[in-house]
């Protein structure tokens, strides 16, 4: 397990084989499934792994919305740990993973008893989460292309700097040239933080409006 999660850290899920796993053993690729029926059985013991890594504290903090933050930044850091998990991870057929059914269940907890249905608190659980999946989805994407290019994300954007300013001179985005001229900076971590301060501030408002 620990070999496999090793290989996808470091070269990405699309790297992720039996052989290749075999390899960094230093065992026969066929010995592997006395212990895993293949790599999807793999690939879902994996999860269930990186998802335990951070436990959810057994003493809840106070309040529904602390509860909701705490969730969504144990798997942000999850997701930053092992940037092949978000594309490994399924919304519209959810893998059977105890550790990520803890997630869902603690979301639910906390949403219980203030007048949602369960409905309801299952549609603000899966909104929270896409967003905080959503982001980490560009992390592999964005150390494949590091891998490959030799460029970082900064360097990248200043190869485009020239072009842009072309584009831009044209007049036809004046807005958009303002926001390059502000020198800003596209952090994911920054963008994780609004989006997931911004969800929650409109489910206090929805809250306050039933």
């Amino acid at each position: 397990m620990a070999a496999a999660i090793r290989v996808a850290d470091a070269e990405g899920l699309a790297q992720l084989s039996m052989r290749r796993i075999a390899t960094q053993l230093g065992a026969a690729p066929m010995s592997l499934y006395r212990h895993v029926n293949g790599k999807d059985e793999l690939l879902v013991s994996m999860m269930d792994s990186v998802l335990g890594e951070n436990p959810l504290p057994a003493r809840l903090p106070k309040g529904w919305r602390a509860q909701l933050e705490l969730s969504s930044r144990v798997q942000w850091q999850v997701f930053r740990r092992h940037p092949w998990l978000a594309p490994a991870l399924s919304i519209t057929r959810p893998q059977l993973i105890p550790n990520g059914m803890r997630h869902t269940e603690w979301a639910l907890r906390a949403l219980d008893g203030l007048g949602l249905t369960i409905q309801e608190m299952m549609h603000v659980h899966t909104t929270l989460f896409s967003h905080v999946r959503g982001l980490a989805l560009n992390l592999e994407a964005e150390a494949q292309a590091e891998q490959d290019s030799g460029l970082t994300s900064d360097e990248w954007m200043q190869t485009q700097e020239h072009g842009f300013r072309v584009i831009a001179g044209t007049g036809d985005f004046p807005l958009l040239n303002r926001l390059v001229n502000s020198e800003m900076e596209l952090d994911l971590d920054q963008l994780f933080e609004f989006g997931l301060g911004r969800l929650l501030d409109g489910l206090e408002r929805y809250l306050a409006g039933r």
